[in-house]
């Protein structure tokens, strides 16, 4: 008699880790744990993990170790590599750590602080504009005008009694003030073409008659009301307000290049579309792939080709155009003011007549008290009345500061026009490389420092250009005639990877399937 058991056994097995983030915390967690020093200090130096790695440290399973090392990329800036044998390596240079957290959290904090500085100062003009630049201007008018008529009335002893001296002075302020005036705003002034000379602007033909002329300042006119006068007044003291930025600018063009390369991409591909160096491209499209269904392809020759197949399908049978390339959309540096010459003339001789109004109130000891018996019939002698606060050191010490900013702005555009050629150099040189890599060309020195200075408009030294081309992952090789070449491997072994996979991508990917049910048809 045989007699049969069955014997269960429980295995007791972790749980699947589904959340990309949970599965590289797990990870994390697991390399961090690991006994001995050289684990230890794995925190802080350079790491290097497969899947198989990273799954056997942590218990997680194969598939979810991929979506975990890839998530820790983009928190870490990770990288990728391939062996010669084709095995996929994520680099972490800095392990898991954030030695860049710091500099950014500070300039983040800088920034905050400067916008908040900047925005307190932008209320302090407009108020000091709406409430006090044109009010003072406007009072201190009303205030010589009505003391030279209350001189005219009075003999020379009654003026001397009062000892206001000044009024060669306060005449010469109105003659250049009513001149400013006059050659601003009169309708046959050149600063007055474009709009009362608030946007000047030269037309570029003759007008053929004085009608095309008045018609031609008439649609400037219409063109210069949009703008309000507090705004051309920031702009005298801030510059034009800069386009606020699109956060998702440069993944909306990567999804672009991706759809336009039939789902295929590569990292050369994502840094002509944005301009960002390698560093900072490697960690993006690691996050694109976790948005966006992507996963990671290496050619036999070791070269990576990032696949969104997902991203092909379409409703449309227009084909998605290559965007620009980063060095296409280079923007001149912005004007000092955005304002028109008659505008600038009009705000700053403003701001200049406060000023010297407050000189002049200082020196005449110009206090409330005094201003109130000024235009008294009968003279009335006022002495020791403090310090001339309202017609005097207020006028003077805003007016002065706010020629500060402009000035201030004027003293560091030499320094931003210099970052600004430089980085049009980076991207000549960035574009240099790419095309040449694409035609399978030599990189030489002597192209690369003409690609920098065509696009900069002055050369750079060796060795920031040597440092530019080694962050691409550029090598040096000594040919056998003595001249210098850069081999960029990953790039090469890259374009061709990508090329083969974009040929032999099927076109089912981008189409839909038959509809077999719409809620618009009954």
């Amino acid at each position: 008699m045989i007699t049969s058991f069955r014997v269960e056994h429980t295995l007791s097995l972790p749980p699947r880790v589904a959340e990309p983030a949970q599965a590289g915390e797990a990870i994390r967690a697991a390399v961090l744990a690991g006994t001995g020093t050289r684990a230890r200090a794995s925190a802080a130096e350079p790491l290097h993990l497969t899947v198989a790695d990273a799954s056997a440290r942590s218990g997680v399973p194969l598939r979810d170790a991929d979506a975990g090392l890839t998530w820790l990329s983009t928190q870490y800036r990770g990288q990728l590599r391939v062996t010669a044998d084709g095995d996929l390596v994520h680099v972490f240079p800095t392990g898991f750590t954030r030695p860049w957290k710091s500099a950014d959290a500070r300039r983040r904090v800088a920034a905050a602080i400067g916008r908040g500085a900047m925005g307190a100062v932008r209320f302090v003009v407009r108020a000091w504009v709406t409430i006090v630049l044109v009010a003072y201007a406007a009072l201190f008018v009303a205030l010589l005008i009505g003391l030279t008529f209350a001189r005219q009335g009075n003999d020379s002893s009654s003026r001397s009694d009062r000892g206001l001296p000044g009024g060669a002075l306060a005449y010469g302020l109105l003659r250049v003030l009513g001149d400013a005036l006059f050659w601003t705003f009169h309708p046959w002034s050149p600063f007055a073409y474009g709009g009362m000379g608030w946007n000047y602007a030269p037309s570029p033909l003759p007008a053929a008659s004085i009608g095309a002329r008045a018609g031609a300042r008439s649609r400037a006119a219409d063109r210069s009301s949009r703008v309000p006068l507090y705004e051309r007044v920031n702009r005298f003291f801030f510059g034009p307000p800069p386009a606020p930025p699109d956060p998702r600018a440069d993944e909306k063009r990567i999804v672009e290049a991706i759809r336009a390369g039939k789902g295929r991409i590569g990292l050369a591909d994502v840094m002509r579309v944005t301009g960002l160096p390698r560093e900072e491209a490697d960690p993006l499209m690691a996050r694109l792939m976790l948005d966006y269904e992507g996963d990671v392809d290496v050619s036999e020759d070791g070269g990576i080709v990032y696949r969104f197949a997902a991203l092909r399908r379409s409703a449309s049978d227009e084909a998605t155009r290559q965007p620009a390339a980063a060095w296409e959309r280079t923007r001149p540096l912005p004007p000092l003011t955005g304002n028109g010459v008659g505008a600038n003339l009009a705000i700053g001789g403003l701001n200049a007549f406060n000023l010297f109004m407050g000189l002049w109130g200082i020196a005449n000891d110009m206090t409330l008290e005094r201003a109130v018996h000024l235009f008294d019939k009968v003279p009335y002698h006022v002495v020791g009345t403090g310090t001339p606060l309202v017609f005097g050191v207020i006028p003077l010490v805003f007016s002065a500061l706010l020629f500060l900013v402009p000035l201030g702005r004027a003293l560091v555009r030499p320094s931003r026009a210099r970052a600004a050629a430089e980085e049009r150099g980076r991207l000549g040189m960035l574009r240099e490389v790419l095309d040449r890599v694409g035609r399978k060309e030599p990189v030489t020195d002597a192209a690369v420092d003409a690609a920098w200075t065509k696009a900069a408009g002055e050369p750079a030294p060796r060795k920031r250009i040597d440092r530019e081309l080694a962050a691409l992952g550029g090598d040096v090789e000594i040919e056998p005639s003595g001249a210098t070449r850069w081999r960029f491997a990953d790039l090469e072994t890259e374009a061709v990877a990508v090329e083969a996979e974009r040929e032999a991508a099927a076109e089912d990917e981008a189409h839909l399937g038959e509809v077999v049910y719409a809620t618009d048809k009954a």
